[in-house]
């Protein structure tokens, strides 16, 4: 039986919390930023959990569960 593997794009975009919760970054903080007004921008650069609904494929994807 071969080895299980984690999918390596996952890897790189989600950690998981120490409580079990996985973070992720969030989205359109890459370019066209001159629209996007200060605070905007600085809320796209923290962190936030994902949605309760996403998490089980998210950890298949990790090979958590």
């Amino acid at each position: 039986m071969p080895k299980m593997k984690t999918i390596s794009s996952a890897k790189k975009r989600f950690k998981v919390t120490g409580t079990g919760k996985i973070k992720r970054k969030h989205a359109f903080k890459s370019h066209i930023l001159t629209k996007k007004s200060k605070k905007r921008k600085r809320a796209l650069t923290k962190m936030t959990l994902v949605h309760k609904a996403d998490e089980n494929n998210i950890k298949l994807m990790l090979r958590i569960k």
